[in-house]
């Protein structure tokens, strides 16, 4: 029995050392690896809870994979990792977060690994980069897409300062 891909949604962001720099690492990373890969908008956000500390740059990949739950989270960790993320306390500056927002219709409530992400939908940095590239992708959980979610928090026609264009970063990097 051949399995069918099902789309990868990552989330990704940073603060630290040259945050646009590192993101565009980590989508040509994730663009190896995905097929039909789709790049948000870079945003740029304030950092959760009023924290004093640089602003993030935040944007979303998606496309498709025939990678298990544990492999998706392990290229995110990796990813991680290669650009130098070290957790000193919750809400520490990054130089790179990736989050595994969505892997198809899969939910998976394990140690260490939550599929869904358990916290996408509360966050605007997260909401208005998946409008861009999966505005219609829904939620195995809520059954909500990503518009109904956006347009629930009060979020569609938000505009938060952007970096680069859907897809800028992506192309960027192929350059």
């Amino acid at each position: 029995m051949t399995q069918e891909p099902r789309w990868a949604v990552f989330a990704l962001g940073g603060n630290l050392d040259d945050p646009l720099a590192t993101l565009r690492v980590a989508v040509g990373r994730l663009a190896a690896v995905l097929e039909a890969p789709r790049v948000s908008a870079v945003y740029r956000t304030r950092p959760e809870g009023g924290a004093d500390q640089p602003c993030y740059l935040n944007a979303t990949v998606a496309g498709a994979t025939l990678l298990s739950p544990r492999e998706v989270l392990g290229l995110a960790q990796a990813l991680e990792a290669d650009a130098g993320r070290v957790r000193p306390y919750p809400g520490a500056p990054r130089s790179l977060d990736v989050d595994v927002v969505f892997l198809g219709d899969t939910v998976v409530d394990e140690p260490g690994l939550r599929i869904p992400h358990p916290r996408w939908a509360g966050r605007d940095f997260v909401v208005i980069p998946l409008l861009d590239i999966v505005p219609d992708f829904l939620d195995p959980e809520s059954g909500r897409t990503v518009r109904d979610v956006a347009a629930a928090a009060g979020w569609l026609g938000m505009t938060l300062p952007r970096e680069l264009e859907p897809g800028d970063l992506l192309a960027l990097e192929a350059s």
